[in-house]
């Protein structure tokens, strides 16, 4: 990221006018809403655009969807993180995801998981509309650093999955599943409270599905397996593998690559009967669905890469066997050649017996090695829910039914939706500028 002292001294105060009676307002009509004076500052080779109520901006991290510096939030006095979005209309792909993680962060408003404190765009109308700032609490740390560097105790180890789960039942209750949950994306401050981050924005990537990548590490079978209908609790075997994590300090299933993953989860649970296998999608696809000449080589590539890495014979390489893919909601090329005959490979494995939880976390709690037992289930139907974990015996000392809220319900028929970029930015802007700032709260977790 660079020296933060050389941003500094390259940093270029450039105030623009002060607009404070200023509207600001879609062509639609929509609410007026009294413009702050921005700054500018260059960072890293950006340039930020904020309010001056942001001060003291400093980079601490940057991804694919854009970059986060810390912040002094001067009206209230929190300790902040800025995100600006990387190119958020680029494409209609973008404008959607763009969308959808600002729907949701304004959704959420649970102790528990992470909410937005305020949004803003330097734009004073649609037509210059192209940045997109988004202010939430700055953690201190993650729970990945966590378990780096310290061994939990059985109570830390009770506080923090308490935690995990209460925010995902209020998550849940949304009809939102996190679909992504590992230690990286818990977020714990000094005094362990903790807060889910990045929720329901994970899609499956070429990346994240093949090579040696901790993401992988805590999905849920099914999602690697492609059951079509799967449901909330693909976050409950998260949860279960991170918890495992927190026990022993290891990683619980720390696979290779795709098949070595479903490989080291069987070795423990044993693989699944006849009767799940059969629950398995395989669905057929017309012809016509099929891809382009082009692409259809990339997809024989790739399944000669997967028939050699799960052992199913050459026979299964035809065309009719091309032809045999599932169903997916997004990237269905890379996905259908991946998960293609998952369910013969699945069927050709040897039986291997579910091994003993209690043998494999020797020394834990009963009461969690029971828990982890109802988490870490095969099938999605007898996979223990957020709210039945918050009641198990394990948490007896913090469960309380009254203090374990649900959400307001959300609407995601916009998920179905097919709109140009045009109209997701405009979307995008209406939610914006209807945004409501949350009464500050002394008690509002700080870095």
């Amino acid at each position: 990221m660079g020296s933060r002292t050389e941003d500094a001294q390259r940093c270029t105060w450039a105030y623009l006018e002060e607009k404070s009676t200023e509207s600001f307002h879609s062509s639609a009509g929509m609410s007026q809403k009294e413009r702050p004076t921005f700054y500018r500052q260059e960072l890293n080779k950006t340039i930020w655009e904020v309010p001056e109520r942001y001060q003291s901006l400093s980079p601490v991290g940057s991804g694919a969807y854009g970059s986060v510096c810390s912040s002094l939030d001067s009206k209230t006095g929190l300790r902040v993180a800025v995100k600006k979005l990387s190119r958020p209309f680029q494409s209609i792909i973008h404008a959607k995801r763009t969308y959808r993680e600002l729907r949701l962060l304004k959704h959420m408003k649970h102790e528990n998981v992470i909410g937005l404190l305020d949004v803003f765009s330097p734009a004073t109308t649609i037509e210059e509309f192209n940045d997109v700032y988004l202010v939430t609490h700055l953690m201190g740390a993650d729970l990945n650093n966590i378990v780096k560097c310290q061994k939990l105790t059985d109570d830390h180890v009770q506080f923090l999955i308490y935690q995990i789960l209460r925010g995902l039942k209020y998550i849940h209750s949304a009809d939102i599943i996190h679909r992504d949950l590992k230690p990286s994306n818990l977020a714990v401050n000094e005094d362990c409270e903790l807060k889910i981050l990045d929720f329901g924005l994970a899609r499956l990537t070429d990346d994240e599905m093949t090579g040696y990548v901790a993401t992988r590490w805590y999905r849920a079978p099914e999602i690697m397996l492609n059951w079509m209908h799967y449901n909330m609790t693909v976050d409950i075997w998260s949860v279960g593998c991170i918890m495992a994590e927190l026990l022993t300090g290891r990683t619980l299933f720390p696979g290779t690559d795709h098949i070595n993953q479903l490989q080291q989860i069987m070795r423990l649970t044993g693989t699944p009967p006849a009767s799940l296998i059969s629950r398995m999608p395989s669905h057929e696809v017309r012809p016509e669905t099929l891809p382009e000449k082009k692409s259809f080589n990339l997809l024989s590539f790739k399944l000669q890469h997967f028939i050699s890495h799960t052992g199913l014979s050459s026979s299964h390489s035809s065309s009719n066997t091309q032809r045999r893919v599932f169903l997916l909601e997004e990237n269905a090329l890379f996905k259908c050649c991946l998960h293609l005959q998952a369910r013969n490979y699945i069927s050709s494995l040897p039986h291997m017996p579910k091994r003993s939880f209690a043998d494999v976390f020797i020394g834990a709690n009963p009461l969690a090695v029971d828990l982890l037992e109802k988490m870490l289930v095969l099938d999605t139907d007898k996979r223990i829910t957020a709210s039945q974990a918050l009641a198990h015996p394990y948490f007896s000392q913090y469960h309380d039914p009254e203090d374990e809220p649900e959400a307001e319900p959300y609407d995601q028929s916009f998920e179905s939706r097919e709109l140009e970029i045009e109209e997701w930015k405009r979307l995008t802007y209406e939610e914006v500028i209807s945004f409501e700032p949350p009464v500050f709260d002394g008690d509002d977790m700080d870095s």
